[in-house]
């Protein structure tokens, strides 16, 4: 049986090639294909500066750092991501207070983070979920009203785009004060595993390189290209958090196909949801008309007399792979006493499922997918739904 995968990453000879010219050149960590990278990203989203760094995860972790987030202090986020946004928020040994999203989609909802910012809030951590933007517009409004500074949690956004001030433009340009990205295998484009932080601040920038490199007060490359000598110094605590010559290397060949990749996988979306507006009891996602989103997944939300785990394991009998709907940190054991209420949260986690989706995706595949879905969803149908029908 033919099996459908839920993702698929775009890699080829080009991306073969570039390792390869990379291992002869001798150099394969963090140096001057870094570099490159960097300058071309930040140039991709608009963006003043990008610094590359191991993953996301260690992204926001930068992030937070730089904003000042310390023990005692408190950042606005949903607990509807990724635990690595909460546990982003812990590693500051400070608290993520967890807010519902949005009625109609999975992003934060903006009229309750203001409700949510005390003498004590350090900063709002915002997610574009799924690659779809949330309404930095409204949340970057309502940070610069108290003083407080937004991060973008921008994870699986490359590529998208909101309209800002009347023009289209990039998430990660940012809009915000600082944006994070991914470039795990999941992502839209990959290098293996790895991260990204754009900003528009000098100063942020600084703190982001030096302490990615151990606190190093000069970078390798520079030691070695220098033909003097040169002793470096550690005044504070930095981590290992850098990129690797060999992943920015791949990152700049995906760089160069993320206009197809997202043109692409955009028009499958579309197709989606031509296709799935037929079936009683399942939702597409809604897009915003200021947003654009890379579809980096494609999430659809189940009735709630479906169950969820028959509808997956039908299409997973079928040969077609599904993942559930978006976790919540506060279901988790570390996160437990949270004390969150977040009733749209969970339902959003236990009743929608994400559907393959990836830019060389057959639309033949697509069909597949949704005629898979609707037998699926009919066989989950209550006896009772199925007689009346």
């Amino acid at each position: 049986m033919r099996k459908i995968p839920v993702a698929l990453p775009n890699l080829g000879e080009e991306e073969a090639e570039a390792t390869r010219r990379v291992i002869l050149s001798g150099w394969v960590t963090q140096g001057p294909e870094v570099a490159a990278f960097e300058s071309e990203f930040a140039a991709y989203v608009g963006a003043s500066h990008a610094c590359a760094v191991s993953n996301c995860t260690t992204a926001l972790h930068l992030a937070l750092l730089a904003l000042g987030v310390g023990e005692g202090d408190e950042v606005i986020t949903v607990s509807h991501s990724f635990i690595a946004t909460a546990n982003a928020i812990t590693y500051c040994r400070a608290k993520p207070v967890f807010v519902d999203i949005e009625a109609t989609g999975f992003n934060i909802d903006p009229a309750l983070v203001e409700a949510a910012i005390t003498p004590r809030t350090r900063a709002i951590l915002c997610v574009h979920q799924l690659g779809m933007p949330c309404d930095l517009a409204a949340i970057v409004a309502i940070g610069r009203r108290h003083a407080v500074p937004v991060i973008e949690d921008a994870a699986c956004a490359i590529g998208s785009e909101i309209e800002w001030e009347g023009a289209w433009q990039k998430v990660g340009r940012p809009h915000g004060d600082i944006a994070c990205f991914s470039f795990h295998p999941r992502k839209v484009i990959t290098t293996g595993d790895g991260g990204m932080l754009t900003t528009n601040n000098p100063q942020y920038d600084q703190k982001f390189r030096l302490w990615r490199q151990h606190g190093m007060s000069v970078p390798d490359a520079v030691r070695h290209a220098s033909s003097q000598v040169v002793f470096e110094a550690y005044n504070e605590v930095g981590f290992n958090y850098r990129m690797t010559d060999l992943q920015a290397a791949v990152g700049r060949v995906q760089l160069g196909r993320l206009p197809g990749i997202v043109e692409a996988r955009r028009r499958l979306a579309g197709l989606y949801g031509d296709l799935i507006g037929g079936i009683e009891g399942v939702a597409a996602p809604i897009e915003a008309n200021w947003a654009r989103s890379n579809w980096q997944s494609y999430c659809v939300t189940l009735a709630p007399d479906l169950d969820q785990r028959s509808v997956m394991q039908s299409m997973l009998d079928a040969g077609i792979a599904t993942r559930r709907g978006i976790m919540n940190a506060h279901l988790e054991t570390p996160y437990a006493n949270a004390g969150a209420n977040l009733p749209r949260s969970e339902a959003a986690q236990a009743h929608s499922i994400i559907l393959p989706l990836y830019d060389r995706m057959p639309e033949a595949d697509v069909q597949a997918v949704v005629n898979a879905l609707e037998v699926a969803v009919e066989a989950a149908r209550p006896i009772l739904h199925r007689a009346a029908v």
